[in-house]
């Protein structure tokens, strides 16, 4: 699918962006590991404190950008395979998360609704709980009845904590989450204002760890991203570096970097167990992150979370980034993301029945350098077994192909920017039509007439008619692009041929 149109420097300088955050550096690797996640004095880190097992439940996890939510009712999400309810207590001003049963029969609460005491209340009868997961009406008992007061009628609700635009939730011990750092940009918390950021959420078909492995490799780039933010021409050897490793990630460079190192050296850093960042600054650009969090959903399905913070050496191309709606960049943003969707999804399902990371070294063959990284976050899974749904199997039926381009659902639903955007289109669409089908409708009325000026008239109308028409038509194809991928990446389609002097 063919992205819209743009203004030449401002698609250039968005495509020049984007490929250095998907490919992008970090230029000082000590300071740089600690700038992005930074652990207050006394806290706890994530995982539990078995320094030989990583508990994926202690850990704080964004699930949400806040301008995507809604305060006027219950939102499900998943995590770890766990159902859970958002919703907004308007006497706390706070966002909630509960798990997304009833109590008593244990119906979904996220299919019910806030009530006007600014209670959840659950679909079925009606009984009603405050954000600390205290029931605090039954319209079958008499009031304040004893039952109100039992445990067994009480709801598990989980902390909850919003940081630089994202709802993030601790699924751990409770009295944990406040002793245990939030995976925030801290780079960003230093000089917010100079920072101009693009975020795009996706749920995915393949693991968490699947895209970890993903984003963690910068040798594919300019393979399944050619034409998009790839270009195999600058397909080279990767000698990737390790500097440390532990129970809480790794941290490695590139010191070459992409694009034949015509952007300086590249650090990465895996934080574990969900967040990947990369962090480049060259002459061209100033400073570029690439934040990317991994969150677990359920096995075989994750919630992709990218953040790509800018801080320019010139004002002009962050102006031009606050000037493009978030909607355009997320269409360009799926497209990559299709890129390598398909065979992603694939490539879990033949790992998994090859015996999955205890049996790496003879399901893939590594041999250069450039998969350092990823065969690393293998033994990271193995040292600390950190299988985050251990015992689990994929799913035994693998997805189609139009279910794995699905849009709608894995993104322009959940996104406010993308669903305003479509309900705008339908909204101008079907107005076009209206017009196209009066003015269509009035040439008969005029061409009666039979006078010169009617004429006119007539072939004036037949002219918007058409215009309508043909806008209407080309509206339609920008609208197909929030419901589905294009069938064929970018990366095969027929390369143009050179002319011939």
């Amino acid at each position: 699918m063919n992205r819209p149109s743009s203004p030449p420097v401002l698609q250039a300088t968005l495509n020049a962006l984007t490929e250095n955050a998907i490919a992008s550096n970090l230029e000082q690797s000590a300071s740089a590991a600690s700038s992005v996640l930074a652990t207050p004095p006394a806290a706890l880190l994530a995982g539990g404190p078995d320094p030989q097992h990583f508990d994926w439940a202690e850990v704080w996890y964004p699930i949400y950008a806040i301008e995507d939510l809604n305060r006027s009712a219950p939102i499900p999400f998943t995590l770890l395979g766990r159902d859970l309810v958002i919703w907004w207590e308007p006497t706390a001003q706070q966002w909630r998360v509960m798990e997304d049963k009833c109590p008593h029969r244990l119906a979904r609460l996220s299919e019910g609704r806030i009530s006007e005491a600014g209670y959840l209340e659950c679909p079925y009868h009606g009984w009603s709980f405050s954000g600390s997961g205290q029931c605090e009406h039954i319209p079958q008992l008499p009031e304040n009845a004893a039952a109100l007061q039992s445990p067994r009628a009480c709801v598990k609700s989980l902390p909850t904590a919003t940081r630089q635009g994202f709802l993030f939730v601790y699924p751990g011990k409770p009295e944990n989450a406040a002793k245990t750092a939030i995976p925030i940009v801290e780079a960003m918390e230093e000089t917010p204002e100079k920072w101009v950021c693009i975020n795009i959420v996706r749920d995915l078909p393949y693991d968490a760890l699947t895209l970890l492995e993903n984003v963690l490799d910068p040798s594919h780039v300019p393979y399944t991203h050619h034409r998009t933010v790839g270009n195999r021409a600058n397909a080279a050897p990767v000698d990737l570096e390790m500097l440390d490793y532990g129970k809480h990630g790794f941290t490695g460079k590139w010191k070459e970097g992409p694009r034949r190192g015509t952007l300086g050296q590249q650090d990465t850093r895996f934080i574990a167990p969900n967040l990947m960042y990369h962090d480049l600054t060259s002459k061209q650009f100033g400073r570029t992150l690439t934040v990317v969090y991994a969150v677990p959903i359920r096995k075989g399905e994750c919630r992709l979370i990218a953040r790509f913070p800018f801080k320019f050496s010139s004002p002009w191309p962050g102006r031009f980034i606050r000037l493009t709606p978030s909607w355009y960049s997320h269409i360009g943003q799926n497209a990559i993301l299709e890129d390598d969707q398909i065979f992603l999804h694939h490539q879990e399902r033949s790992l998994e029945a090859a015996g999955g990371s205890d049996r790496l070294s003879k399901a893939f063959y590594l041999p250069t350098k450039a998969d350092l990284f990823v065969s690393q976050l293998h033994q990271w899974l193995r040292d600390y077994q950190a299988e985050p749904f251990p015992g689990e199997a994929l799913p035994a039926a693998a997805r189609s192909k139009a279910e794995l381009l699905d849009r709608y659902h894995s993104h322009t639903a959940h996104c406010a920017s993308c669903r305003g955007a479509l309900a705008n289109l339908k909204r101008i669409r079907l107005g076009l039509a209206a017009i196209s089908t009066m003015a269509w409708a009035a040439i008969p009325l005029l061409m009666a007439w039979g006078q010169t000026l009617p004429t006119l008239y007539s072939a004036a109308s037949s002219l918007m008619a058409l215009s309508c028409l043909g806008g209407w038509a080309a509206l339609g194809q920008l609208e197909r692009r929030f419901y589905v991928g294009r069938a064929v990446p970018p990366r095969n389609l027929p390369e143009k041929s050179k002319k011939k002097n």
